[in-house]
């Protein structure tokens, strides 16, 4: 087993999480703030660096993601493959595709 990145850190909600920074923001609970704030359709097992990656690009459902290309998503900080599987699934399951 790999050892985790970073310092295990515990939120005020009993969230126990890794970060190899000082940030103390808790993935789990700010990803219930970003969905909760934002009623977007964004799939619900994608990551919190991935929903703050596409909140920075001022994406805010899946539809805004059919103006970026596959590249164009990839090369989001955040984005990671798993990112990629989630949401092409997500845009398949609506009928919709990332642009050509």
């Amino acid at each position: 087993m790999q050892k985790p990145k970073g310092t295990l850190k515990i939120c005020s909600r009993g969230h126990r999480f890794y970060k190899s920074s000082d940030c103390p923001v808790c993935p789990q609970c700010w990803s219930g703030y970003y969905r909760t704030k934002n009623q977007s359709d964004f799939p619900p097992k994608l990551a919190a660096p991935a929903l703050r990656a596409l909140a920075n690009a001022k994406l805010a459902n899946l539809r805004a993601l059919t103006k970026l290309t596959e590249a164009e998503l990839a090369a989001l900080h955040g984005i990671g493959p798993r990112a990629m599987v989630l949401l092409k699934q997500a845009l398949k399951a609506k009928k919709l595709q990332l642009k050509k």
